[in-house]
């Protein structure tokens, strides 16, 4: 490459596309981000790097192995990431299963079940032709 393609680009790493000065390239980050936001004890400012730090510290224990996340399944990433998470759904499936037969007429439609585990995770999903390339 020439002398005056900069560091970015000589790494292979694109611009990005979206609007200016939104933030909105990878949507699990994205999320991440909103729910630091939003916790109650997320201070308005944080009195020294240390103080941050040690925020940071608690929170991300917290959201990777306490909270649990809609879009696995309401499990851990921890538990996921670890092979847990079956193990965690059978046990789940126990308990409804026998609130099921404790209380029948609790349940209008169905007998409940836990949430599936998604098989795949996209940012982007590929479309068509594309999806077949990709996991062949």
């Amino acid at each position: 490459m020439p002398n005056h393609v900069g560091a970015p680009q000589r790494l292979g790493v694109t611009k990005s596309h979206s609007r200016p000065h939104t933030s909105n390239d990878n949507p699990f980050s994205e999320s991440q981000f909103r729910t630091l936001k939003y916790r109650p004890e997320f201070p308005d400012r944080f009195g020294s790097y240390d103080d941050a730090h040690a925020f940071c510290t608690r929170f991300f224990r917290w959201y990777n192995e306490e909270h649990r996340h809609s879009g696995i399944g309401l499990h851990t990433p921890a538990d996921v990431h670890y092979g847990r998470a079956e193990a965690v759904r059978a046990r789940r499936a126990e308990v409804l299963t026998a609130a099921y037969a404790a209380n029948p007429e609790r349940f209008v439609r169905k007998a409940p079940e836990p949430p599936a585990l998604p098989t795949t995770v996209w940012i982007n999903e590929p479309s068509g032709e594309e999806a077949a390339t990709t996991t062949q």
